[in-house]
């Protein structure tokens, strides 16, 4: 069996065909990167337009490598939600419409649910239950995975996602968006203990964040300092290590309160070597095992979506004609 997985949440198309006994055959994707950088953060409307351009080159391209017609897909999934409304339509009008074609299936896939399952990409994959912390740009969330579509959340970002954090800081830096990425190549340069900040909600009982007054005095001590470039580096890594302690700090915790050793970390932020290197050194010395996937895998992409569609698939969960597209979605919610 074949699903056909498509991504267009935001500003990534991504298309991908998983094979239920080969795998992942074939993973494309176009980044609008390039496209919103001259504005700082994502335009909804091009952002829309230019997924409409570019899906229908990408599928074709994505089964000629693959060397399959539409007769050799078994079903097509899609991301419904979360995201942004204009750029989801576009996903799922087309979903359906190949799927009406073809006469197969269509599966509505929660983003955030093809983030969590995206080590499941890998060999060495996470078995339920396990722990996720999802981090991107729009979310900072701590699941309890007990199983597919059975998920608890048991904490998320009162404010600020990390993600927007670190490009919100990146951008006071002087980066150019998105700088999350580049703000940690900055923090390479870094002299440890020249600056001090917060760390928000640590000693607080519950498994929440906020990123918000971490982001305010970060600003405050770049807007207070004659900024050079080792200043510069020297904030980025001070920036960076706030943001690694309390994420494992919390994920730890995390892991006391539901007595689930495994935890998987997903998400573009997943991808910041100092998370995963603390991370794992941290979860291992504290008798657990942590899970990630490889760095393509952690932005938006249609890969996790053709992983989720399967696995949909095959437990017949989700196969629906309507067409399903939600700006916001909990995992709870499944």
């Amino acid at each position: 069996m074949r699903v056909l997985g498509i991504e267009t949440s935001c500003d990534e198309t991504g298309v991908a065909i998983y094979d239920n006994k080969k795998g992942l055959l074939v993973n494309k994707l176009y980044s609008q990167v390039k496209l919103h950088a001259d504005y700082g953060g994502v335009v909804p409307e091009l952002a829309s337009r230019d997924h409409i351009s570019k899906i229908i080159p990408l599928i074709k391209n994505a089964l000629k490598q693959a060397d399959l017609t539409g007769n050799d897909i078994n079903a097509v999934a899609y991301t419904a939600g979360p995201g942004l409304i204009g750029s989801l339509l576009v996903g799922a009008t087309i979903s359906h419409s190949l799927a009406f074609a073809w006469r197969v299936p269509v599966i509505p896939i929660n983003h955030m649910e093809g983030h969590l399952l995206s080590p499941m990409l890998e060999k060495n994959s996470p078995k339920f239950p396990f722990i996720a912390l999802l981090i991107s740009g729009g979310h900072t969330q701590l699941i309890n995975a007990i199983d597919i579509g059975k998920y608890q959340l048991l904490g998320e970002s009162i404010d600020d996602a990390v993600g927007e954090a670190f490009d919100k800081i990146a951008k006071l830096l002087g980066l150019d968006y998105p700088g999350g990425s580049a703000l940690s190549f900055m923090a390479r340069n870094g002299n440890v203990g020249r600056f001090l900040f917060p760390r928000p909600m640590i000693d607080r009982q519950g498994l929440d964040f906020s990123f918000s007054g971490l982001k305010t005095f970060v600003a405050n001590t770049i807007r207070n300092n004659n900024m050079d470039p080792q200043t510069s580096s020297d904030i980025a890594l001070e920036f960076e290590s706030a943001v690694v302690d309390i994420l494992i700090i919390k994920s730890k915790r995390a892991i006391e309160k539901t007595g689930v050793k495994r935890l998987v970390i997903a998400g573009g932020v997943s991808a910041n070597h100092t998370l995963r290197l603390k991370m794992k050194k941290s979860i291992i010395k504290f008798g657990g095992e942590v899970f990630y996937t490889r760095p393509e895998f952690c932005t938006d992409n249609g890969a996790m979506i053709a992983l989720v569609g399967m696995t949909r698939f095959k437990k017949c969960i989700n196969n629906t004609m309507d067409i399903i597209v939600k700006s916001r979605w909990s995992l709870e919610d499944l």
